[in-house]
């Protein structure tokens, strides 16, 4: 069936961890299947655009006109012409109706069986049993279940009994509206550099109008032919089996792929060899036709998605003409413009928060804490501190305990315990002396301009000192005691 897309929602848990199959061409069947009108005239737009066709072949070909088929006119062959039309009066359920989507149903049991027997030799030319293929024409007829497998039918008798299938449709599979367009895409070829015709054919432009006329058959002959086209893709990439070539297969399928109804090789003579070189061409580039043009998927996606409708290709390549490409300069230089306006209204914002930050900092009250969050702002070059934006005056020091104790470790230990208060701060504080020492310094002068004598000697005055103090400390201690 022509369906819309080919991945169903499904709840069941045990099956959501499979991947999601996503069509491309999603939008070009939604298209399709709600405003066909529109996708008409998209697809056929672009076909004239690849394949010249004059006024009655297109209205042929929009179904505006009865097509004008090769034979119609000749009283050659009618006798075997008549034949073939009454033939074909003997309508079944299946066999001799028009394509429907029961009928491709059955017919796809066929197709399913041959994929898995292609190596028989002569398959699709050599004749099964007559008495066979009657009764699984009258089985499909009739819609009984066939089980294939069996080994009741050979697969010769499955593979003549598809050809009758084909053969016994009303119409071709690619119908007669599209029979002058499949000559005239046989006709396709490359141009040299003077631009004349060569006689070397343009695969390129062929596989795009034939992916172009696929996209407006009828939903149940598309469904078939994609079927069809790739079991006999299969079927010639095994020739080496079969002996059946592409060519060959060709040479089978295409009166019921492409010929127009009762007309005879005789009226052919001047098309046979198009009409069999194409049916070839289908069969080796089977796997492309059947996916839509990218420039169609992006019409029907802007279609739906976009105010902007392009409606050829062309469209879609003047977005990448050098014309275009020249703005490509001007476009980054506004886009790094851009960005550099961000960056610098990020930064302010950045600023303007560490400010803010510094000045609850530097409000809270005197504590540890502020103290290290001060140190933290020192250590980064790109924090404010207090001299660059916020006035600020300096703290006040706390006034240290004047305790007996306290004193007794400044005047006993002294210098050691200073230092290892220095290492121990991150901010080390002015080295405190006794007064003996600061008059030593006044004398003296900086410790840069002392001599080594000097150092000496006022190294043992501060030794004497510290052996008066213990001496009196302890008289005094004993005198108590």
């Amino acid at each position: 069936s022509d369906a819309i897309c080919n991945f169903v929602i499904c709840n069941d848990s045990s099956l959501r961890s499979q991947p999601i199959i996503f069509n491309p061409d999603f939008f070009v069947e939604k298209l399709r299947h709600e405003k066909p009108e529109v996708f008409t005239e998209l697809v056929v737009s672009n076909i004239t655009r690849l394949i010249d066709l004059p006024g009655a072949e297109l209205a042929q070909l929009m179904g505006e006109e009865d097509p004008k088929l090769p034979g119609t006119n000749s009283t050659a062959s009618g006798f075997f012409r008549s034949l073939m039309s009454l033939k074909r009066k003997e309508k079944g359920v299946v066999f001799g109706s028009p394509l429907t989507e029961e009928g491709i149903a059955q017919v796809s049991q066929l197709i399913e069986y041959l994929h898995k027997n292609l190596r028989a030799e002569g398959l699709f030319r050599v004749p099964g049993n007559s008495i066979r293929q009657q009764i699984l024409k009258d089985a499909l007829n009739s819609g009984t279940d066939i089980d294939l497998d069996s080994g009741e039918f050979h697969s010769n008798d499955v593979a003549t009994l598809l050809k009758v299938f084909l053969g016994e449709l009303p119409e071709p599979l690619l119908t007669h509206k599209h029979f002058h367009a499949h000559l005239k895409i046989a006709d396709l070829t490359l141009f040299d550099e003077k631009g004349n015709k060569t006689s070397t054919p343009d695969k390129e432009r062929q596989i795009e109008a034939l992916q172009l006329l696929f996209l407006i058959l009828p939903a149940p002959n598309r469904s078939l032919l994609k079927l069809l086209l790739d079991l006999l893709y299969q079927t010639a990439k095994k020739q080496d089996k079969n002996k059946m070539s592409a060519h060959n297969l060709a040479l089978m399928f295409a009166p019921h792929i492409l010929w127009p109804r009762n007309v005879t090789a005789n009226d052919l003579q001047e098309n046979i060899t198009k009409l069999n070189n194409g049916v070839t061409f289908m069969i080796k580039h089977s796997q492309k036709l059947f996916k839509a043009p990218a420039y169609i998927r992006e019409c029907a996606r802007l279609h739906y998605l976009g105010s902007r409708a392009h409606t050829s290709k062309d469209d879609l390549d003047l977005l990448t003409s050098p014309g275009s490409k020249e703005l490509q300069p001007l476009k980054s230089q506004k886009r790094s413009r851009l960005d550099t306006c961000h960056q610098e209204e990020t930064q302010q914002r950045t600023e303007e928060a560490l400010k803010e930050l510094f000045r609850h900092v530097h409000n809270m009250p005197d504590s540890a804490k502020k103290k290290k969050l001060i140190r933290q702002f020192n250590k980064h070059p790109t924090a404010l501190t207090p001299g660059s934006d916020v006035p600020t005056s300096p703290a006040p020091r706390r006034t240290r305990s004047r305790s007996f104790s306290g004193l007794i470790k400044r005047k006993v230990l002294g210098t050691p315990v200073m230092m290892e208060r220095r290492s121990r701060d991150a901010t080390p504080e002015p080295e405190r002396v006794s007064k003996e020492n600061v008059h030593l310094l006044q004398k003296c002068g900086s410790p840069a301009h002392m001599s080594q004598a000097k150092l000496k000697s006022l190294e043992g005055r501060k030794e004497e000192s510290c052996r008066r103090m213990r001496a009196h400390l302890l008289s005094k201690d004993s005198s108590s005691l």
